[in-house]
């Protein structure tokens, strides 16, 4: 099994609003994130456009479509990317898919952009988000308490971080 990512294009964009608004996906994605075919195509476009500070990025296995992620600049001067949507299909999980993808995109915003450091927030109740934000090498900082509005609920935001020192060690 190869596990390759690249930039979204246009022509992905009926997967991925397929990907994102599938039962086992949307409830885990954030819920401000591109929704509809033109929000996701301005993703798109400014991925292309602003290629150093904003990404999207398609996940495919052998070739197939089978997840998505992204990446914004969260602190220019400091070389800080805020990563997230991680989406899996889920006819491709249980192989680490997400977890091979993670570490390619880290290595990318590292070794290409220059990134010093990668920021990541998953909601409190997405237990398999959080052991996939650890298998691939980011490190819990700190919890920010009932700080998102979720399924009528509030829930924590888990917040993760990763340095060079931690990359090494994966």
């Amino acid at each position: 099994m190869s596990v390759t990512i690249r930039r979204a294009t246009p022509d992905d964009v009926d997967f991925l609003v397929e990907l994102t608004s599938h039962d086992d996906v949307d409830p885990f994605l954030s819920a401000r994130r591109a929704t509809t075919r033109e929000e996701l195509l301005e993703e798109i476009e400014r991925s292309d456009r602003e290629p150093e500070d904003f990404g999207r990025f398609l996940v495919e296995v052998d070739g197939a479509r089978a997840g998505v992620m992204g990446f914004a600049v969260a602190n220019k001067r400091s070389r800080v990317a805020k990563l997230g949507g991680l989406a899996v299909h889920p006819d491709f999980r249980g192989g680490k898919v997400s977890d091979e993808a993670a570490r390619l995109l880290q290595r990318h915003l590292m070794d290409d952009l220059g990134y010093h450091r990668l920021e990541l927030e998953i909601y409190g109740f997405n237990e398999r988000a959080m052991r996939h934000a650890e298998r691939s090498g980011f490190v819990r900082e700190g919890v920010k308490r009932k700080a998102y509005r979720r399924h009528g609920e509030w829930v924590d935001g888990v917040l993760y971080g990763l340095i060079p020192d931690d990359l090494a060690d994966s």
